[in-house]
């Protein structure tokens, strides 16, 4: 049975203890605690045997190759978790307990030994990433869309440069032209809109837009198209004659307008009826006060009176009209400029132009229904409409007779009153109270 005389790990149990000497340990306890842990003094020297003795290899690592109960890899000493330890880690390194050791994982020492705490992303960050890309994005849209519609415009030519023209003037004038054409329009669209199947073009609106340099307030002139004026190569004629004359057209029609003005034109827009219908539809129709019941089977018309929003088609019938007033060309005028003003303003309002599907269709629409000078583009439509929605001063060229002149009723200008309008339009001033008409 051996020699009990001598000591071992399975006999030292069975013994009474020694006066002295430490407790016996518990079962599973490693001989050696590991470092970091608690120590027991160490026994005398010959008081217990094997105690004070360097183990053998194969105890010392049977002594260590346990930590906390499970084994583990390689003979080096036991560390404790560096964040237990100290917060600045089993390498003094402050960084490492915070989380800048690179290689460690959240939550755990890793390979760097150290605690990484964890950080969330800033919001703000991501914000400006989203931010910058949508501004990218709509950048890209603008500028791709400006060269598609401003390619897709249809140009004319009509201001050309001639003897005795008049010199550049202040601001930025504009001659807006309504035509009779019926361009775009199907044959199911003529009838219910009752344009009639004429054919050609003839002005049936003109009117000069100032836009002052100043930031004051725009000024929309209505010129008659019965006016009775001088037409270079004709006399005397109607203004309207001057763009039906087979030399003449949009050309023919500007320099007139220059020169019975004194006023340079500085961009020349044309829309037809097809047009007309397309913006005023594009935009959701527009919103119109209507003094009167007004009734016309040639329009195609029956309103009743009040403020009510109004289509393409019957917004058409509304200009072109002539069923209300004594006079009613003169009437026929306040609406046309009435309604200008209306659509122009809604198209360049916040919901039209931040609305895709509003101000997209518009676009194309205005692209292809309007004919502009070669001098125009996109831009200076898009200016146009912005100032058109700053409540612009409408008016009409003062009249100062209505005579019969070989067979044709005119209209003759009241020549003092209309040479004060167009020197304060001329000089970039407003326009005396006393010229102003309705």
């Amino acid at each position: 049975m051996g020699d009990w005389t001598e000591d071992d790990d399975r006999t030292r149990a069975l013994r009474s203890p020694t006066p002295g000497a430490p407790p016996p340990r518990a079962a599973g306890q490693p001989a050696y605690p590991a470092q970091g842990a608690g120590r027991h003094p160490e026994p005398p020297a010959g008081g217990g045997g094997r105690r004070g003795e360097e183990p053998p290899g194969d105890a010392r690592l049977r002594g260590t190759s346990r930590v906390y109960g499970k084994p583990r890899e390689g003979s080096a000493p036991v560390r404790p978790l560096s964040g237990a330890a100290s917060p600045e880690g089993a390498s003094g390194d402050p960084a490492r307990f915070s989380g800048g050791s690179s290689g460690g994982r959240g939550g755990g020492g890793g390979r760097g030994g150290g605690l990484r705490s964890w950080r969330p992303k800033r919001p703000g960050r991501l914000a400006l990433r989203i931010l910058a890309g949508l501004v990218v994005v709509l950048l890209v849209v603008a500028v791709g869309g400006y060269f598609m519609i401003n390619s897709r415009m249809q140009r004319i030519e009509a201001l050309t440069d001639y003897t005795g023209r008049p010199a550049d003037t202040p601001g930025t004038n504009w001659l807006l032209v309504g035509s009779d054409s019926r361009a775009g329009l199907t044959k199911a669209q003529r009838k219910k809109f009752a344009t009639g199947s004429a054919v050609g073009r003839r002005t049936d609106t003109m009117m000069l837009l100032h836009i002052p340099d100043n930031g004051d307030r725009p000024t929309l002139v209505s010129l008659p198209r019965d006016s009775y004026v001088p037409i270079d190569g004709h006399g005397r004629a109607k203004l309207n004659a001057a763009y039906a004359y087979g030399d003449g057209g949009p050309k023919l029609l500007a320099k007139t307008v220059e020169q019975v003005t004194g006023i340079r034109i500085d961009h020349y827009m044309e829309i037809g009826f097809g047009g007309f219908v397309g913006i005023v539809d594009a935009i959701g129709g527009v919103e119109i006060d209507v003094k009167q019941d007004i009734k016309d089977r040639k329009a195609g018309i029956n309103l009743k009176k009040g403020r009510q929003v109004l289509d393409g088609g019957t917004a058409l019938g509304y200009v072109r009209t002539r069923a209300t007033g004594a006079i009613p060309d003169f009437e026929r005028t306040q609406r046309q400029r009435q309604f200008f003003s209306a659509v122009v303003k809604k198209a360049a309002s916040p919901g039209v132009l931040l609305n895709p599907f509003r101000s997209v269709p518009l676009a194309f629409a205005a692209a292809d229904s309007v004919a502009v000078g070669e001098e125009t583009g996109a831009f200076n439509l898009l200016s146009l409409g912005l100032a058109m929605g700053d409540n612009p001063v409408t008016t009409v060229v003062p009249i100062g007779s209505l005579p019969t002149i070989n067979g044709e009723a005119v209209v003759q200008w009241d020549r003092a009153k209309a040479l004060r309008l167009f020197e304060a339009l001329a000089q970039d001033k407003p326009v005396p109270q006393d010229v102003l008409g309705k």
